[in-house]
């Protein structure tokens, strides 16, 4: 990562930057580790409802160990990875952690649901699995709704995640205004996601005349119009 600096005082602004390449790499592990969550959660969707659902004890039973073995291979690196590679992205670039309402959002969903896969379904999931071991053959599995419901919630959390992460909806925070107005009072020219109204979409940055550029002499056609200002004149 390099500093920020102003592109008019040269000062550095305080942020650190990621390179291009350093960034990509990072947006690419976000992505696929955020659908790999995803889908993870998805398939224990799916393994709870069978689970609950089935009336064959084998089905059941084989249903439960099958979260479990998801539950202690994939839920903690996927969970962290999806965390940490949004962290680094929000900081590193010009969206910064607090500066959008949208980014914030999705930071303390990301954080909630992974404390919630790590600490509260991983033990639901072993517990379900060490149940269905203790049960003798034939016997009726145990309906645990906890599993159907906690990966129902948290694949809700990874939908509305992924839409925001689109629409980028909601603007400026009241921290990003402030420091989008202290870039405005130094006079940088900030590059990145900024628009007139707030919103999400990047806009392109806007471009100073040099000192000493002449202005254009009143009545002077436009750059590129003929037939003087306001008509263009067909070829």
């Amino acid at each position: 990562m390099k500093p920020n600096r102003s592109t008019t005082t040269g000062r550095t602004t305080g942020a650190f930057q990621l390179s291009r390449p350093a960034r990509r790499a990072w947006l690419v592990l976000h992505v696929a580790v955020s659908v790999a969550w995803l889908g993870l959660s998805l398939c224990l969707l799916v393994l709870g409802v069978s689970g609950a659902t089935t009336d064959s004890a084998e089905t059941g039973a084989a249903a439960y160990r099958a979260m479990k073995i998801f539950g202690d291979w994939m839920i903690i690196p996927i969970s962290l990875l999806t965390l940490v590679s949004g962290v680094v992205l929000a900081l590193g670039t010009s969206w910064g952690l607090a500066r959008y309402r949208w980014v914030w959002t999705k930071f303390w969903l990301t954080l909630a649901t992974a404390a919630a896969s790590v600490f509260a379904l991983r033990s639901g999931i072993d517990d379900a699995a060490a149940e269905v071991d203790r049960l003798r053959a034939g016997e009726p599995v145990p309906l645990f709704a906890d599993l159907v419901a906690a990966p129902a919630v948290s694949t809700t959390a990874y939908l509305f995640m992924t839409a925001i992460s689109v629409l980028k909806p909601w603007g400026l925070t009241a921290r990003g205004r402030r420091w989008r107005e202290a870039g405005r009072a130094r006079g940088h020219v900030r590059r990145g996601p900024a628009t007139g109204r707030d919103g999400g979409t990047p806009a392109p940055d806007r471009v100073t005349p040099s000192p000493g550029t002449p202005a254009p002499a009143r009545g002077t056609p436009a750059p590129g119009r003929a037939g003087g200002p306001g008509r263009a004149t067909p070829a």
